[in-house]
């Protein structure tokens, strides 16, 4: 299936309904809303600013929302009010979401819009996101995913048909480990930080993460950092912040993603990064041939407690991909 196929999907999913959308200005939030704009009887944009976004969200979003022609709302969320958040646990994702959503379909309801969605993507179901655990427990519709559209085939889409929208929209909390507390201080360092690179370079995705004495650069053009000496330069904007030592990840930052299985004679397997909760999991699938504490066993697919899923007995690298793609869309994973 061809990405124009997989957007017509989307579009005759929203087609007539009055759509609220989750709305950060990024990729997948921008190609939903403007779908929604060319489809829908109506289309609220809805944008949490909880005080932990890259400098200028809130302006991108407006300005986004303005331009697609829909209704927008913005609302503010003091997220250093909520103690659970600020211990900054591994759950952290899964609290964060869990206030935005609730608030989201609130004003949707408030506003009399009833297909409330969400930009999650399919290759959002491969990476370690708990959030969209979330996603599943509020009912929000996800039409990227039942199209199975990947992060890098959104890209080409928005870029193809010169779509405007931000490639810096994720909460600076991330940058900050698990199990250390989330303060206003750290939050403030990094967004200086972002802010320094962002304007003294070329790179359109910065990510400083703060471990304390340490801070690591992440970027999506690592030439940007290390030409013509600039590097001795954010070294020292960074350390007038506050950070001892500075490093540079030599992994460049790629937000195209996409699914790709192990493949070979019929059969593929693709470890996912997180651990299943089989229970859960086993409500969402019809035809289960056999369950245990390890695994559930399905017609030619084999899903394992420990994020391991294996198939059989396809005709074709496309057939399986497909057949993988409906699995991930049952899954139900551990926190």
């Amino acid at each position: 299936m061809n990405i124009e196929d997989k957007i017509n999907i989307v579009k005759d999913i929203l087609k007539d309904k009055k759509v609220a959308i989750g709305f950060s200005g990024g990729a997948d939030s921008t190609l939903m809303t403007y779908l929604s704009s060319e489809v829908a009887e109506d289309t609220l944009a809805v944008t949490i600013d909880n005080h932990l976004f890259p400098t200028g969200f809130v302006e991108n979003v407006r300005k986004a929302c303005e331009r697609f022609g829909v209704k927008h709302e913005v609302i503010d969320i003091n997220f250093y009010e909520n103690d659970d958040f600020l211990e900054n646990t591994p759950k952290r994702c899964f609290t964060c979401r869990d206030m935005m959503y609730s608030t989201i379909e609130r004003t949707a309801h408030e506003n009399g819009f009833d297909f409330i969605c969400d930009g999650n993507n399919i290759s959002d179901l491969i990476v370690d996101r708990p959030g969209i655990l979330i996603t599943y427990k509020k009912g929000f519709k996800t039409p990227l995913i039942e199209a199975k559209l990947s992060s890098a085939e959104i890209h080409e889409y928005l870029d193809k048909n010169n779509i405007p929208y931000s490639r810096s929209t994720t909460c600076l909390a991330t940058r900050i480990p698990t199990n250390t507390k989330t303060t206003k201080e750290k939050i403030s360092r990094i967004g200086l930080c972002e802010d320094y690179i962002l304007d003294n370079t070329n790179c359109k995705i910065v990510k400083v993460r703060d471990l304390g004495e340490l801070g690591i650069i992440e970027v999506d053009n690592i030439d940007e950092i290390l030409s013509q000496d600039k590097f001795k330069l954010i070294d020292g904007a960074l350390k007038a912040q506050g950070f001892k030592k500075v490093a540079l990840n030599l992994s460049q930052i790629d937000d195209n993603e996409y699914i790709a299985i192990d493949y070979a004679e019929g059969s593929y397997s693709y470890q996912l990064p997180f651990t299943i909760d089989l229970e859960n999991t086993k409500k969402q699938i019809e035809n289960i041939i056999s369950y245990d504490e390890e695994k559930i066993e399905l017609d030619r697919i084999t899903i394992y407690e420990n994020g391991l899923v294996e198939g059989h007995d396809f005709e074709n690298y496309d057939n399986a991909l497909d057949a993988f793609m409906d699995t991930l869309q049952q899954l139900r994973r551990n926190i």
